[in-house]
């Protein structure tokens, strides 16, 4: 009885445990889910990068532009080099704030202190701010659906795989443990996969969703005190 199951044993194929190996053994279903979720890490780490740049850069062209602002010079020919052809979005909120301003003092025999002209710049800047942000907060609902849902497709993958697995050891009558290791193994890295492409796709989201709000504020904060200086002009001039 010992040399029948060492027999067995001895019959068992060997069977290559290394991440490649068992991406090769997988079945085509679990295939498809690894390649999906591997696709979706890089794509998840790409955004990370592109997101991370821009944040760094947008933030630095708002501190070069508010040195600008508050140095004294003359709004007219700040609007004229930077917020005619705006580059970056406080320069875009500090242009259509004085855009909507420019057009109301020409406007022959209006008058610009009305709370109208007031209304129609702050929402000037509400809209042109909505819209900046808009632009810098593309692909987070990338992030957010990946974090979401790469655990439960890697789950699927896994499921899947031992189905399989569980299939194959029926055809064969054998429970050896050497038979039944790789497939469980193979199925189990579906599930490592998904959490490789979630946990970053989470932590980064969390992460460019508090500064993409800190930078909306920082926005929003500079329209309401460009709409202020604004509003004193207006009355002056009235």
């Amino acid at each position: 009885m010992d040399r029948a199951v060492d027999a067995a044993n001895l019959a068992t194929p060997s069977v290559d445990l290394s991440l490649w190996g068992l991406f090769m053994e997988a079945d085509i279903v679990v295939k498809i889910v690894m390649i999906g979720l591997l696709a979706a890490s890089v794509w998840v780490w790409a955004v990370v990068f592109e997101k991370w740049s821009s944040l760094r850069k947008v933030n630095r062209e708002a501190d070069g532009f508010e040195d600008r602002f508050w140095s004294g010079g003359s709004l007219e020919d700040l609007f004229e080099q930077e917020a005619a052809t705006p580059a970056h979005p406080m320069a875009a909120v500090f242009g259509a704030a004085m855009g909507e301003w420019r057009r109301s003092v020409r406007v022959a025999g209006a008058d610009i202190s009305r709370t109208s002209v007031r209304e129609r710049i702050d929402r000037a800047i509400t809209v042109t701010v909505q819209r900046e942000m808009d632009r810098l907060e593309r692909w987070m609902i990338f992030l957010a659906s990946v974090g979401a849902t790469a655990p439960f497709i890697g789950l699927f993958g896994t499921v899947w795989g031992i189905m399989h697995s569980f299939s194959a050891i029926a055809a064969m009558h054998n429970t050896n443990l050497a038979v039944v290791a790789p497939g469980i193994a193979e199925a189990l890295f579906a599930t490592a996969i998904g959490l490789v492409a979630a946990i970053p796709a989470v932590l980064a989201y969390n992460k460019i969703s508090n500064d993409l709000a800190r930078f909306a504020a920082r926005l929003e904060g500079f329209g309401a005190e460009f709409s202020a200086i604004l509003s004193r002009q207006s009355e002056e001039r009235a």
